[in-house]
């Protein structure tokens, strides 16, 4: 497994820090420093921190997004995160890697993370499987490890600080947090339903409506039913090809 991304992010709105930091967290990342303006991230860049990639708002006190990143060595890796579409031009003739519009999913999060692992020559390590040569992992069984197949696998569970996958049986993985699943199988089409599960979208066998019909019960291969939360049921329900009412 390659390391986790060292991300600094600079936002002059705390909430957003704040939710950002979370989102990055769980997707495996480290959060080395937060910021609440570009002056202060000029600053910091100066000592030579030990930082992949910037996540940077555009619209700052001091010295904005634009201005900063034209300050910057182009090798660093910036990502815009901004409520304001029509910086973008500016932004990717800046040499940006991704530019991102609030609020800001998981699933854009992931690709974006992708990119800048690209960007830095570090794609994660399964292209085999990419290829479709070899889409397993492993998984930890009587003291071994055991190659599961993505194509057997249902869903993946983020609970006490591991992530277990099922696949007919449930099994602990390597891995500490479902950013780190998504960036292993980067185009895998794995979808989030809520913050602690990650399904393969081809092992639903169908769903029922709950809640007034805001959220949705999915039934999985195997019999099992796994609620996905009211903000991922959009996006759960155009992945499956349902007509939106």
């Amino acid at each position: 497994m390659s390391q986790p991304l060292r991300i600094a992010l600079a936002d002059d709105e705390p909430l957003n820090l704040k939710r950002l930091s979370r989102l990055l967290e769980e997707c495996g990342c480290s959060v080395v420093a937060t910021f609440g303006n570009g002056l202060e991230v000029e600053e910091w860049i100066a000592t030579g921190p030990e930082v992949d990639a910037l996540f940077l708002d555009i619209r700052m006190p001091g010295l904005d997004g634009l201005n900063l990143r034209a300050s910057l060595s182009p090798k660093l890796p910036v990502v815009f995160v901004t409520a304001h579409p029509e910086h973008a031009v500016d932004a990717f003739n800046l040499d940006a890697v991704d530019y991102l519009l609030k609020p800001v999913t998981t699933e854009r999060l992931v690709k974006s993370l992708a990119k800048v692992r690209r960007t830095l020559g570090a794609e994660e390590a399964p292209t085999e499987g990419k290829k479709g040569k070899d889409d397993r992992y492993p998984v930890q069984v009587d003291g071994g490890l055991l190659f599961l197949p993505l194509t057997k696998t249902t869903h993946f569970l983020a609970e006490d600080q591991a992530v277990w996958a099922f696949a007919g049986e449930r099994f602990r993985t390597k891995w500490r947090t479902l950013g780190e699943v998504e960036a292993f199988f980067p185009d895998s089409g794995l979808l989030r339903i809520h913050r602690h599960l990650l399904i393969r979208p081809q092992a639903v066998l169908g769903i029922r409506s709950t809640g007034g019909g805001a959220r949705v019960m999915v039934r999985m291969n195997g019999g099992i039913e796994l609620e996905a939360s009211r903000g991922a049921t959009p996006s759960l329900k155009r992945r499956l090809g349902l007509v939106m009412e």
